[in-house]
């Protein structure tokens, strides 16, 4: 059976960092595609993050993260990280990993395309 666990989130100032950890069991981190998502109160689910497959190091950002967030994979933990800095109180939300396209062909942007989704951490980032 296969479990994601996030972890690492919190109430933080705006400016500051969040290291966030999504630990995985019963399956591996770097098989497939995996990405992060974040939905706040009142919004529209987004997409933050993705990392393709194959352990190659490929990652793609949504642009409001660009150059402040950072994905990789502990492939020792097995776990997917997402490294968040200069935090702004638009990073506010819930944040959730997923992993493992549904289809090859579907996007991996969007949290339906996953076969596997955690029940995410709060951030909270004041001004």
């Amino acid at each position: 059976q296969v479990r994601l666990v996030e972890s690492g989130g919190g109430s933080v100032q705006a400016g500051e960092s969040l290291n966030l950890s999504c630990a995985a069991s019963g399956y591996t981190v770097s098989s497939d595609y995996m990405g992060w998502f974040r939905q706040a109160p009142g919004k529209e689910r987004e997409w933050v993050a993705v990392m393709y497959p194959g352990g190659g190091g490929r990652t793609e950002y949504a642009g409001s993260v660009k150059g402040r967030f950072t994905v990789s994979l502990d492939n020792a933990k097995n776990t997917l990280n997402l490294q968040m800095n200069s935090l702004k109180p638009e990073d506010t939300g819930m944040y959730m990993c997923a992993a493992e396209l549904l289809r090859s062909d579907y996007d991996p942007r969007e949290l339906l395309s996953y076969e596997y989704r955690g029940q995410g951490t709060q951030v909270t980032v004041s001004s």
